[in-house]
């Protein structure tokens, strides 16, 4: 009996106290941020004591949740608008909004296909083998709005309409590609970059000048339940190490 309140007394710390309660953070996250989101996180859950829950969308989608006060506390979007709007509407912590990245475009294909993407860029998709094109819906997704504007800045808008089909948000855009759905896919090169799609696609960058600069930002919401933990998780995305990651999966960074 001895041993059990002596193990019980040290789990508990000193003069029986308990050890202090993780934080929690519950995010609302642009799909694009699906891989480098989760190593952001992984590096972020190693230093501080919080545990964060992250649900992927459409930006658009996302920020109509947020608008009927979905339980999130840290709203991370594709498109910086989002949450502007959300603050213009009182709905965010004063002063928590913030722009993390610029996102990036490319054309993506299978490993396997013959499309000449790399000379053709969006040129190839005039070849009569291309059946479906896969792009984010653009009613409510960044990406997706991106990738209208490249077409129409290729000239080549009227001609793939009839062939697009749209994923719900840009990784599904991606999954339709990989599945065999779609032929090719204009995704966020965050998403092109990803290890386990190291060998299963081909893919080249958009100009940066065919689609509108797509600034990528943040918020802390008002009714974040611990706001502490989730300025913490602000901090570390803009922090020099969380600039790094989203670095690597291929955003540019905007201007501090």
């Amino acid at each position: 009996m001895a041993a059990v309140l002596l193990a019980a007394g040290a789990a508990c710390g000193p003069a029986g106290e308990k050890p202090p309660a993780r934080g929690k953070v519950r995010v609302a996250a642009a799909a694009d941020l699906n891989v480098a989101l989760g190593e952001l996180i992984a590096r972020f859950s190693a230093s501080h004591s919080v545990d964060v829950g992250v649900s992927y969308g459409s930006s658009g989608t996302l920020y109509a949740q947020l608008l009927s006060q979905a339980p999130f506390d840290v709203f991370l979007s594709a498109d910086v608008e989002y949450p502007r709007q959300l603050a213009s509407r009182g709905l965010v912590l004063d002063g928590s909004e913030f722009t993390y990245a610029i996102g990036r475009l490319v054309l993506w294909a299978p490993s396997i296909s013959t499309l000449d993407i790399e000379h053709l860029g969006l040129k190839a998709l005039d070849d009569p083998r291309v059946a479906h094109v896969a792009i984010a819906n653009p009613e409510h997704a960044p990406y997706g709005r991106a990738a209208v504007a490249a077409l129409r800045s290729a000239g080549l808008y009227d001609r793939v309409r009839p062939r697009l089909v749209f994923g719900e948000n840009v990784a599904q855009a991606l999954q339709f590609v990989q599945t065999g759905a779609a032929d090719a896919g204009i995704v966020a090169l965050s998403l092109a970059l990803a290890p386990a799609l190291h060998d299963k696609g081909r893919w080249v960058e958009l100009p940066i000048d065919s689609y509108p600069r797509m600034e990528q930002g943040g918020a802390i919401m008002k009714w974040a339940a611990d706001v502490d933990a989730a300025r913490a998780l602000r901090a570390f995305v803009l922090s020099a190490e969380g600039r790094a990651i989203l670095k690597q999966y291929g955003f540019s960074l905007p201007e501090r």
